[in-house]
């Protein structure tokens, strides 16, 4: 079911025409559908119901907005996060401190102790020296932290190279080689309650092959820490599951996961962890855009709208794609490039697409935006901070208010030694 579809010729987020939204909102605006986050979290906690144990944590990073946490923490989900700002996030929309994971390659002193304070549920410990601080700050409490190690299968995910993380070259984890001896010399130290490994190769994987092969190599490395005589009581698989951002795009479905997961791992005995991100958020948002100019062009023509890669960086940053379709289509298509308003000439969403014709003025949409889009957003050319909005039904709020490039500029201050 798709939450964002044609109702008599005009594209409504469930119940809500998007004209609507723009008129009283402005543009650009993302719009995300409450139904669609629900129905990708119970899909994905039903993809799994045949593994005995699991513990499920929406990866904040892919939409870290209060409204979208409040309905993960509704659905159940706890939270994985990757700095103290997260951390606070997850707490104030009503997850529970001992459902949150703390994951991120460069967390500080103070965002080990901030966690320790809160009363998480577990560290993801990315290297060595990162589990000998964690240990000092502890047992100087008095206490022991749950954590778990992350280890590096050197597994190439197959996707973007920006969005790999299972690499021997990537930053994140200790080399799978390395992890038992590594293992044993954190778990002697006083203050860790180091329980069991982890691991997470990458984002928007269209295979399990990466997936399965990286934890058969995670089912020997426990296997070797038992056999060393470790606990081994919890694994964290993360995330990485992709969805269909253009046609020909199949990504495996939860079920499909589902039963590769169990399959993998039946006789580990763990509870299992998993950290999907992505797979619930980016299908539930679209950004919601207005035509500005469509610019005659000695090839295509250029349709130059008010969002841009200030408000949806992915197709900047990594050349990704975004499905752009009108709001009310004419049923004509045409041949185009798609830019924003930005001074760059990475400000670009396509180039020689053929789209549904628009004019200047016309609304349209960028689909699969509800993930990596509001949260990666900036102000970049003194431009507003996007607003966000959510659908339920009939009805929507705004969830993010537009941050006026004024306000922004008035946190700024000119010494006086300078206006002399």
């Amino acid at each position: 079911m798709d939450d964002f579809r044609l109702k008599d010729g005009e594209f409504y987020a469930e119940d809500v025409p998007l004209s609507r939204i723009a008129e009283e909102v402005g543009t650009p605006v993302y719009v995300y559908s409450r139904a669609g986050f629900e129905r990708h979290a119970r899909d994905f906690r039903e993809g799994l119901k045949t593994c005995a144990r699991v513990h499920l944590a929406y990866a904040i990073k892919a939409n870290p907005n209060l409204a979208v946490l409040r309905v993960m923490a509704n659905a159940g989900y706890g939270a994985d996060v990757v700095s103290g700002g997260e951390l606070e996030r997850a707490l104030a929309a009503g997850m529970a401190a001992k459902d949150v994971v703390f994951s991120g390659v460069g967390k500080t002193r103070a965002e080990l102790t901030q966690g320790l304070d809160r009363g998480i549920g577990q560290f993801n410990l990315e290297h060595e020296a990162e589990g000998v601080a964690l240990s000092d700050i502890a047992a100087g409490r008095g206490e022991r932290a749950p954590c778990v190690l992350r280890v590096n299968p050197d597994v190439d995910a197959g996707t973007h190279a920006k969005i790999s993380t299972g690499k021997a070259e990537n930053k994140f984890g200790v080399a799978i080689a390395d992890a038992p001896a590594i293992y044993a010399r954190l778990a002697r130290l006083p203050g860790l309650d180091l329980r069991g490994v982890a691991s997470h190769i990458g984002s928007q994987l269209l295979s399990l092959a990466p997936m399965e092969a990286t934890y058969r190599r995670v089912g020997a490395l426990l296997a070797d820490l038992r056999a060393a005589g470790h606990r081994i009581s919890h694994v964290d698989l993360g995330g990485g599951l992709g969805v269909t951002y253009r046609a020909g795009e199949t990504p495996p479905s939860d079920a499909e996961y589902g039963a590769m997961v169990a399959r993998v791992t039946r006789d580990w005995g763990v509870a299992l962890m998993f950290e999907p991100g992505r797979r619930i958020a980016g299908n539930a948002g679209v950004l919601l855009t207005r035509v500005l100019w469509v610019k005659p062009s000695p090839g295509n023509p250029w349709v130059i709208v008010d969002a841009a890669m200030n408000d949806l960086a992915r197709p900047a940053l990594y050349d990704a794609w975004h499905d752009f379709e009108a709001v009310s289509p004419s049923g004509e298509r045409f041949v185009a490039n798609i830019a924003g308003p930005v001074c760059e000439s990475g400000d670009t969403f396509a180039k020689g697409r053929k789209i549904d014709r628009v004019a200047d003025g016309d609304l349209a949409i960028f689909r699969t935006a509800g993930a990596y889009g509001a949260t990666m957003a900036s102000t970049y050319n003194s431009r507003d901070l996007v607003a966000e909005v959510m659908v339920d039904g009939g009805r929507y709020a705004v969830v993010a208010e537009r941050i006026p490039a004024a306000r922004i500029m008035a946190e700024e201050h000119v010494p006086e030694w300078l206006t002399a």
